[in-house]
This record gives C-alpha cells, structure tokens and sequence, in this order.
C-alpha cells in the first residue's frame, strides 16, 4: 500500500519480499557506518527480529525513488515513557517519532533526504494529525542533521550515551519538528 507520492518519490508500507534489500543495506559497511554500526551487519534472522515482528505501533516502510526501492523509513507514536523523558508529559497533541535511512548509496547527497523527510513532516502532520515529531540522530552525524535542520527540525535536548554504536555510548539529540513554531516561521 502506497502512503504517498511527491515527485519521484514514494513511500510505501514494508513487504516481505523487501527482506532481502534489508539485508543487503544493512550488511554494507557504508550505511552501517550511520545506522545500527558496523558491528552488526544484519543477516536474514536479524532483519526478521528487527523488521517483520508485530508491531502495531510502528509503521515500516519503504522508500522508492524513480521505481526503485532505496531505503527504509519507520514512524510511530512516542510512548508515555518517551513522553515523560523528552518533556511532552504536558503536551495534549500527538508526538511522532520517526527514523529512517538511504540504503543505496549511490542516491546518497542528491537532496533525496531532504524530500522524504520534508515529505514525512508533511504526511504526518497532515494525515496523522501530528502536533510534534521528534528523532534522535547522533550528534556525531552532522550532514544528517544538516538535512534534518534545514526541513525545520530545531535540537531540543541532549541525549547523554543514548545509543550503543560500534561499541560505544554515543551522544544524540533529541531534535523536534514543532508545528505551531514552523507554522509562525511561515
């Protein structure tokens, strides 16, 4: 099922014949550098405990370019606890998480990104009625917090050894996509 088209775009739910382009991506040095580390290059079991579980609370899909699947993309309602630790206890509007990757390289730094996450604001906003959407990039990852920033993402919270990378505790932020703030920005 396709979510939405913009362009030569498409984002569509998760299949299970994707399986393999998940392993594929995720077994390349290239993309593990930035997501999930080099240490854990997935194999066929992993991507199935990690992609294919049911989940109801998340959303798993893919990426398509000109036809072509090109990466992965997931998003989902942050939880009470997620609520409580990033300081949305009080907020009354749904918060969005959301994390995604360009598996194939050779699509890397054409302004892709930059669409699709421009394109996912715009979905959830719009079709999932999203107040605030939030991720949590490492700080080490600058052109993907270029990307994110320029789409209108603002850092909210430093996130102290939040994601075990390559066998190190790695800083994140915690960046948010607010929409009352970027609506006022217009």
């Amino acid at each position: 099922m396709i979510l939405f088209q913009r362009e030569r775009l498409q984002v569509r739910l998760l299949q299970e014949e994707d399986a393999g382009l998940l392993v594929k991506w995720l077994s390349d040095p290239e993309v593990l550098a930035f997501y999930e580390g080099r240490d854990r290059p997935h194999d066929l079991p992993m991507v199935l405990d990690s992609f294919y579980t049911d989940d109801e609370e998340e959303t798993r899909c893919m990426i398509e370019y000109d036809g072509q699947a090109i990466g992965y993309i997931q998003f989902y309602l942050i939880t009470e606890e997620e609520r409580v630790e990033y300081g949305y206890e009080d907020f009354v509007d749904s918060v969005y998480g959301m994390d995604q990757f360009i598996g194939e390289v050779r699509f890397w730094n054409q302004g892709i990104g930059t669409l699709l996450v421009k394109s996912m604001i715009d979905y959830l906003l719009h079709e999932r009625n999203a107040g605030k959407i939030v991720m949590d990039p490492q700080v080490s990852n600058g052109r993907a917090l270029r990307v994110y920033e320029k789409c209108g993402f603002r850092k909210k919270k430093l996130l102290r050894e939040r994601e075990l990378h390559e066998g190190i505790w790695k800083d994140c932020w915690l960046i948010e996509y607010d929409l009352a703030l970027n609506e006022s920005l217009e």
